[in-house]
């Protein structure tokens, strides 16, 4: 997989479409494009801006997805899971299902708004 093709890649696991992310990394959407093609490579400027959206920039440059430290999640996660380890066993399968759904349904919904 190329780099641009990561990037693709990371720019819909975060949920956004070229426009979006070329604004917020200072690019125009033509940069953007190129980038994903494989035309171009990013400048630091850009993988800085892009960090902090969330782009994995190790998994971007060299194709390699390295596991986060435990304490990195955010608190919202983390009282998620507190909630999730104290349920019984049948109601974490009911739990996981509901979350699937609503995870399905946001993947639906992110579709319609990228296209």
């Amino acid at each position: 997989m190329t780099m641009g093709e990561r990037l693709k890649e990371e720019r819909l696991r975060i949920g956004v479409n070229q426009t979006v992310l070329a604004e917020k990394c200072g690019v125009t959407k033509n940069t953007q494009l190129a980038y994903e093609k494989g035309e171009r490579n990013p400048d630091t400027a850009y993988l800085a801006h892009a960090f902090s959206l969330g782009i994995d920039i190790l998994y971007l440059v060299t194709g390699e997805r390295k596991p986060l430290p435990a304490e990195s999640i955010s608190a919202a996660d983390a009282q998620f899971l507190s909630v999730y380890k104290r349920v019984s066993e049948a109601d974490r399968d009911v739990l996981l299902r509901m979350v699937s759904a609503f995870a399905q349904a946001g993947d639906s919904e992110g579709k319609k708004e990228r296209n």
